[in-house]
């Protein structure tokens, strides 16, 4: 096994034609990747609607997520974190283009 110690905030992008995933760690029921987004959105018509479920915390930058089922977004900052049950419609409204908005996701199954 390779022990990785990553530096969660260092070596980010200014600009990115997509977010910028790292996977962290992962092992049979859990996944972990740091996001990087520089003002990149899910389009309007798509909705995430993942198998497994998503913890997630913006460790530096600015986002909203939107769930299918409400339409009020829930803004994001610097650690602020969010609980999305699997198969809970939802996508990335806006990240800031004036810096990198950092998430660390902690991605789980029941199994």
């Amino acid at each position: 096994m390779t022990i990785r110690h990553p530096r969660l905030l260092q070596d980010l992008p200014t600009s990115l034609d997509g977010e910028q995933i790292d996977e962290l760690l992962r092992t049979p029921n859990v996944r972990i990747e740091r996001i990087v987004s520089t003002g990149q959105a899910s389009a309007r018509t798509f909705w995430y609607d993942q198998a497994e479920h998503e913890w997630v915390i913006v460790l530096s930058g600015r986002a909203k997520l939107r769930y299918e089922d409400d339409d009020a977004d829930v803004e994001l900052g610097p650690g602020d974190a969010a609980f999305i049950p699997a198969h809970t419609k939802h996508r990335v409204a806006w990240t800031t283009q004036d810096e990198p908005t950092v998430w660390l996701a902690f991605f789980w199954s029941e199994a």
